[in-house]
């Protein structure tokens, strides 16, 4: 069975700092490239940032670039998005999602794991 599971949130004072872990299931991220995006209340979801199916390649958005950092382990099957110098604004339900080589859309997304920043 086909599985992204998310964890790593919580709640946090701003400045802190948290580690968000993508653990896959089912398949191998040897593959795939890995998208992490955001969705705060009231809000579109939010394009935060992507790697590459090989790590070479990453791409953050521009209201966390210098402050995020996504990583992925292929032979532990799982991805990370390191956070850093959080803010308020960075609250919200954060999902992992998968992208096959060539493919346009990603394939596969977890449940989210929720991030609060308090000020």
């Amino acid at each position: 069975q086909v599985q992204l599971v998310e964890s790593g949130g919580g709640l946090v004072q701003t400045g802190n700092s948290l580690r968000l872990s993508c653990a896959a299931s089912g398949f191998t991220l040897t593959n795939y490239g890995v998208g992490w995006f955001r969705q705060a209340p009231g809000k579109e979801r939010e394009f935060v940032a992507r790697i590459n199916w090989s790590g070479g390649f990453t791409g953050y958005g521009d209201s966390v670039k210098g402050r995020f950092t996504i990583s992925k382990d292929n032979a532990k099957n799982m991805a990370y998005l390191q956070m850093i110098s959080l803010k308020p604004e960075d609250t919200a339900v954060y999902y992992c999602a998968v992208q096959r080589i060539g493919a346009a859309l990603y394939e596969y997304w977890g449940q989210g794991t929720q991030v609060t920043v308090s000020s």
